[in-house]
């Protein structure tokens, strides 16, 4: 109790503490910046395959009874499938890479919510196991089981708030938009 180390007797302790540190920061942003690509990758695939077909994806939003305001309707199935398609390319090119990932996660959370509603209804309706129920909601990837949708929202999710916490910056075009010391 109270006794007194040797000189230099912690610098070596310190000193692979820091090491370690930077190697654990270095796989935090190289895996942050797989994460940004993949996130990027699946926001394009999946704007764009709703963006070429954009009445039949009017339809699938109109099974959530989420407006009856037809104006609403059609502003939303025009306009966010090319908004997902430009978040996936910012993140792809690792463009504002915090504040897209705080849409790209904006957009997700109440996706996964009116899905999952929509799905306890159908196995109701049905009388079927939540994770047997199937059906096309609206993401661009078809028919899918519900349980695997929310796991990959899930996912989705958890990437973009790892993004958001300050990951990802490895291989980025620019990061911020801002200048640093702006």
């Amino acid at each position: 109790m109270g006794e007194a180390q040797p000189a230099g007797g912690g610098g070596a302790t310190q000193q692979r503490g820091e090491e370690m540190n930077g190697k654990l920061e270095n796989f935090a942003q190289w895996s942050g910046t797989v994460i940004r690509i993949l996130i990027g990758v699946v926001f394009v695939y999946m704007g764009l395959s709703k963006a070429l077909d954009p009445v039949d994806f009017l339809k699938l939003v109109r099974q959530y009874d989420l407006s009856f305001n037809y104006w609403m309707l059609n502003a939303v199935a025009a306009s966010l499938p090319w908004f997902e398609v430009f978040c996936g390319m910012l993140l792809a090119l690792g463009v504002a890479v915090r504040g897209t990932a705080l849409s790209v996660a904006s957009m997700t959370i109440p996706f996964t919510i009116v899905v999952v509603l929509r799905a306890i209804e159908i196995a109701g309706a049905q009388k079927i196991g939540f994770c047997s129920v199937r059906f096309d909601c609206g993401c661009g990837a078809g028919e899918v089981y519900i349980c695997a949708k929310v796991l990959e929202n899930v996912l989705l999710t958890v990437g973009a708030v790892w993004l958001v916490a300050g990951y990802g910056r490895r291989a980025a075009w620019r990061y911020t938009l801002s200048r640093p010391g702006q």
